[in-house]
């Protein structure tokens, strides 16, 4: 291994390694603005510049490897003055504009002109105008601002395989712009803000809204899709004003898809913030004491059969582990969290897992997608598999309709034939999975919601263990997620008991009588047009499909407004946090059943979190595994038997408008509207302001 020295320290680094990274192992920070560890080199900037000993000029960090006997001096006069020039060279067309810089105070160029700027400037020539290129509805530009370090150009084609940005001209005529005016159509385009070291890319929708000085930060995780992701919370008073990622290697890495950025301008539209009660056909504000008593009533007058409760896809772990303890203690058996009647075996953790976890398809070396389409369903997780293809030997098929991924798929039918097919050993695409040293496959919740889903099911299962995807050193079944509830629930055993019933059949029996009461925790995308007679109660945070039919309301707390946790579709147990407060009167989930209980006169054995969590680990001793995989254990899931034919469906139809917190966003709304819900999608107009 090649032996370096650096200011004086000598060192010993992995062959390959750049000056650049070398130094940043001894610990010696280099400026830079081109350069990003996940992404390649292209060595733009030279704002990098170091004095390598017989090397007549200074070198570029970033683009050169070291050498065995390299003497690299960092803080000489002569690498000094060269990043000093450099800097000249690009304060020379920058616009003079930090106070209106919505990049101002977290500008990579700002901080670094502090140590290597000049005063004043040597060039008498006018600076260079550029005319600002419209990104679309998420991506705010002032192109003035632009260094040309091509770090958005690289993050779109490398991570997001969206080949849409570009640099034209040369020397003082180049400019990053799309090859066709039209929005960025990327699931992932606004990370392209986060990379801009300078201010030419900025978040639009928080255009001049808060300077970051102004925001308190809360750690915390992301409930938008099932991928978990880790994220900061930005807050002001009472008001989210914006979310950003959080570095996580395991899951997002230090990616954040759009609508998990972007959405969280619904918290403020459309929000329940007191109790209803429906009287002669209208809601009407109420006391919490008497909505709270009309709801214990009502339980106590109802056969304990005949109560039936859904999670939504947005419920944290608390909240289901308080309802079930609450509900099975008055007798009532129908519960359930998955409100799009996937077929999930929740018997064997393994049935229902991410099992490979997301950074584990980097070991993987065949790829077989099952009535999913990633891209749409779990943005990060799609980022993931491209990673994977760049690095080669990646093969990708699919079974379902039509797909437009980032990297090449093999189409193997659209349906259950093709399904089938594989499992009785007829299609040749068995025999790659068969051939692969590490196989998987991905079972998508479009396959499993079928009524024939537990078929499905057992069908992947069979084809997992076929293929040898289950070993000792290697597990590649895996279920993806659409909900951040789901796992959770499952873990949880919200699902129906003994006698009890699933979503469909509590449905069913609102219209014929059989279910008496009905109580939505945030359940917000199951068919509730014909509920008959049953008497609804809605727990929630906005005024959404389920809030619309409810009879009782009460207020609940959104993700941002709570400590809760989440559970992820690879089991990972993560912590939410809360930035600001709920809106008005509402309250906490778990607090409302708690009072509820009190109500009912069978008050929860618990009076705050802690206790709660407390006893939800005792009862269920995987969440006290916080940020960490529990390997689960195979066993038999799903059932026996041949799968229809009839064409898979994908359960996402429009990316930005998936819940109630995206569907009460302005920002997702335009976005929805340009793409028809579709990043993917050709946008329906030239130019988009």
């Amino acid at each position: 291994m090649p032996k370096v020295t650096i200011d004086g320290t000598e060192l010993e680094v992995a062959p390959g390694t750049t000056i650049l990274q070398a130094c940043q192992q001894a610990g010696v920070e280099i400026p830079h603005f081109c350069y990003h560890e996940r992404l390649q080199i292209a060595g733009n900037c030279r704002m990098c510049l170091v004095e390598v000993e017989r090397s007549p000029k200074p070198v570029a960090s970033c683009a050169m490897p070291v050498a065995d006997g390299n003497v690299i001096l960092t803080q000489s006069e002569k690498a000094r003055k060269a990043r000093h020039g450099v800097m000249e060279m690009l304060l020379l067309n920058h616009p003079l504009d930090c106070p209106i810089c919505d990049q101002g105070g977290e500008c990579d160029l700002q901080d670094q002109a502090m140590a290597y700027g000049f005063d004043r400037g040597r060039f008498d020539e006018g600076k260079r105008a550029v005319r600002d290129k419209d990104f679309g509805p998420l991506v705010a530009t002032s192109m003035n601002r632009c260094i040309h370090c091509t770090r958005c150009i690289r993050f779109l084609n490398e991570i997001a395989g969206v080949e849409e940005l570009g640099a034209t001209g040369r020397g003082e005529a180049m400019e990053i712009t799309t090859y066709v005016e039209r929005a960025l159509g990327s699931e992932l385009s606004a990370n392209i803000v986060d990379l801009c070291p300078v201010g030419a890319l900025t978040s639009k929708p928080y255009a001049f809204v808060a300077r970051p000085w102004e925001l308190r930060k809360t750690e915390s995780v992301d409930v938008l899709d099932a991928v978990g992701s880790n994220i900061r919370i930005d807050a002001r008073g009472d008001q989210v004003l914006r979310v950003l990622p959080r570095l996580n290697e395991d899951v997002n890495e230090e990616w954040l898809s759009d609508k998990s950025r972007f959405a969280v301008d619904g918290l403020v539209h459309r929000r329940l913030d007191r109790p209803y009660i429906r009287r002669g056909g209208r809601l009407v504000e109420v006391e919490w004491s008497e909505a709270l008593d009309l709801v214990a009533d009502r339980m106590k007058a109802t056969p304990p059969e005949r109560i039936a409760a859904i999670a939504g896809d947005l419920c944290d772990a608390e909240t289901m582990f308080a309802a079930k303890e609450l509900l099975q203690g008055l007798g009532a058996q129908s519960l359930d969290c998955r409100q799009d009647g996937a077929r999930l075996d929740s018997a064997c953790r393994a049935g229902y897992l991410f099992n490979t976890t997301i950074a584990g398809i980097e070991r993987a070396d065949a790829c077989l997608l099952i009535g999913t389409n990633p891209r749409r369903e779990a943005a990060l997780v799609n980022a993931r598999l491209r990673k994977r293809y760049l690095m080669g030997g990646f093969r990708v098929a699919a079974i379902g309709p039509e797909l437009n991924l980032t990297y090449p798929a093999e189409m193997l039918g659209d349906g259950g034939d093709a399904l089938n097919a594989l499992v009785e050993g007829n299609h040749p695409c068995g025999e790659i999975l068969r051939n692969a040293k590490a196989p998987m496959l991905i079972l998508g919740q479009g396959a499993l919601r079928r009524p024939d889903g537990d078929r499905v099911l057992g069908a992947a299962r069979a084809l997992a263990e076929a293929c040898g995807m289950i070993r000792d050193d290697w597990n590649g079944f895996n279920v993806l997620h659409v909900a951040a509830a789901r796992v959770g629930g499952l873990e949880l055993g919200f699902v129906p008991g003994p006698g009890g019933s699933g979503t469909a059949a509590i449905l069913a029996g609102c219209k014929s009588g059989a279910t008496e009461l009905l109580y939505l925790l945030g359940a917000d995308e199951c068919d509730l047009g014909n509920t008959g007679g049953a008497f609804v109660i809605y727990q929630g945070h906005h005024g959404d499909r389920g809030a619309a039919r409810a009879d009782v309301i009460l207020p609940g707390a959104a993700y941002t407004e709570k400590d809760a946790s989440w559970v992820n579709t690879e089991g990972r147990v993560q912590p939410g946090r809360r930035a600001t407060f709920p809106p008005g009167e509402a309250r906490e989930d778990w607090t409302i059943l708690r009072a509820l209980s009190g109500a009912l006169g069978r008050t929860l054995p618990y009076d705050s979190l802690p206790e709660l969590r407390a006893r939800m680990r005792a009862a269920h001793p995987g969440f006290a595994h916080i940020d960490a995989i529990v390997p689960a254990a195979w066993g038999p899931f799903g059932a026996a038997g041949p799968v229809d034919p009839a064409p898979f469906t994908y359960p996402v139809d429009d990316y930005y408008r998936t819940d109630p917190i995206s569907r009460a966003s302005p920002t997702m709304a335009k976005c929805s509207q340009l793409f028809g819900g579709h990043p993917d999608a050709a946008p329906r107009t030239g130019t988009h302001g």
